[in-house]
């Protein structure tokens, strides 16, 4: 009924091949067996369970019944293991089912130092025609099993990976996302998670933030994104050994993907540049982060905890003249020069947005000339 050369093939190629350890693989190959048995000659609550010889390819079937206190029982013609009923005592009482359950009285003459609960295990006899039926419902349930654990060993390997870079190959886009062959399982990166303007063709390799793992019917989904601010900071963390070291920490993220971002770091040790361990000598490691982003302008600034201070230098590149903070509602008014607004303000917005999603304030800028107040409600985040 089985080939042991294809089976111990099989068996070593999950191991190799996908992480599935051998030993589940046996035990899963021993349940399935003693699943088509017991479907196909087995009784209503017999436990059935099967021994299989890797070696020799032979099966051994046995019946185990569990040894219960007669008290315990009750002992009557009516469907077994049906009713379950409390005593005044409200201890547990089940119907006595003897496919499933052997008095201790009864127990003890075959096992003298037999207990409750213990099991009592019989050999089955191993029927001549033990074949096609079943040998298909084992393969059914080893497949099924083989699933479960391949979904598991997944779980494991990616849940391990779940806010770090992946690197995967570009399988193909539809309807906007684009699908990535991670290997052992498919990531998609949705299309508002994409850097804008990124365009990849089947088979380009990409890296991306890993954010989500998620369990699906068609199998693990990798949930990835490119526009996720974690995604520049993992980027940082690869390029910058100081923030992996502990030594240099990054604050607060503001991206606009593909577009711009400001990233506020600070330094654990007063010896150590946090700006300058991200730029990096003569900006090779911003720009090496610059170049994976699709050229995204990087702004870099030292993080204080003065709040106006720290948005003083959000603003950068503008020069500020004034900040009056507004606490009870989170504004910021900033006053800069006339030829300084603009700047300020950045092209349509985006870099007095930026720097309130970085400090989380409002932000209202204003000239020292006229008393025109552009208005930023933005929140950190993404």
């Amino acid at each position: 009924m089985f080939d042991l050369k294809v089976i111990h093939s099989v068996l070593e190629q999950l191991e190799q091949e996908r992480g599935i350890p051998k030993d589940k693989m046996f035990e899963a190959i021993e349940l399935a067996l003693a699943t088509a048995y017991k479907k196909e000659y087995g009784k209503k609550g017999q436990i059935v369970r099967a021994r299989f010889d890797m070696n020799t390819g032979k099966v051994e079937f046995f019946q185990v019944k569990i040894v219960v206190d007669e008290s315990k029982v009750i002992m009557d013609e009516a469907e077994p293991d049906q009713d379950i009923e409390n005593t005044e005592q409200d201890e547990i009482r089940v119907r006595f089912n003897p496919e499933h359950h052997m008095l201790l009285a009864d127990a003890k003459k075959i096992k003298r130092d037999a207990k409750i609960d213990d099991e009592i295990v019989f050999p089955l006899e191993l029927k001549d025609n033990y074949g096609r039926i079943a040998a298909q419902t084992a393969k059914q349930v080893i497949i099924q099993k083989i699933r479960e654990a391949e979904k598991t060993s997944v779980m494991n390997e990616y849940g391990q990976k779940e806010g770090e870079i992946v690197s995967g190959t570009v399988q193909r886009v539809e309807r906007g996302a684009l699908f990535i062959d991670m290997g052992r399982a498919i990531g998609v990166i949705p299309y508002e998670e994409q850097i804008p303007g990124e365009r990849y063709k089947q088979g380009e390799r990409i890296r991306s933030y890993l954010y989500a793992v998620e369990e699906t019917p068609k199998g693990i989904m990798l949930k990835l994104s490119r526009s996720h601010p974690q995604f520049l900071k993992k980027l940082f963390e690869i390029e910058a050994p100081e923030i992996a070291q502990g030594s240099v920490e990054i604050k607060a993220i503001a991206r606009e993907a593909g577009s711009r971002s400001k990233i506020a770091v600070a330094s654990v040790d007063s010896h150590i540049d946090p700006i300058g361990s991200l730029v990096g000598q003569r900006g090779v490691r911003v720009n090496t982060v610059t170049s994976e982003l699709g050229g995204e302008k990087i702004d870099i600034i030292e993080w204080v905890e003065d709040p106006a201070k720290f948005i003083e230098e959000a603003l950068s590149p503008a020069k500020v003249i004034s900040i009056e903070l507004k606490k009870e509602d989170a504004r910021a008014i900033v006053t800069v020069a006339d030829d300084q607004q603009s700047l300020a303000i950045g092209k349509g917005g985006q870099n007095v947005r930026l720097a309130a999603k970085l400090t989380g304030w409002k932000i209202d800028i204003q000239s020292s000339g006229t008393m025109s107040v552009p208005e930023s409600d933005e929140k950190p985040g993404k």
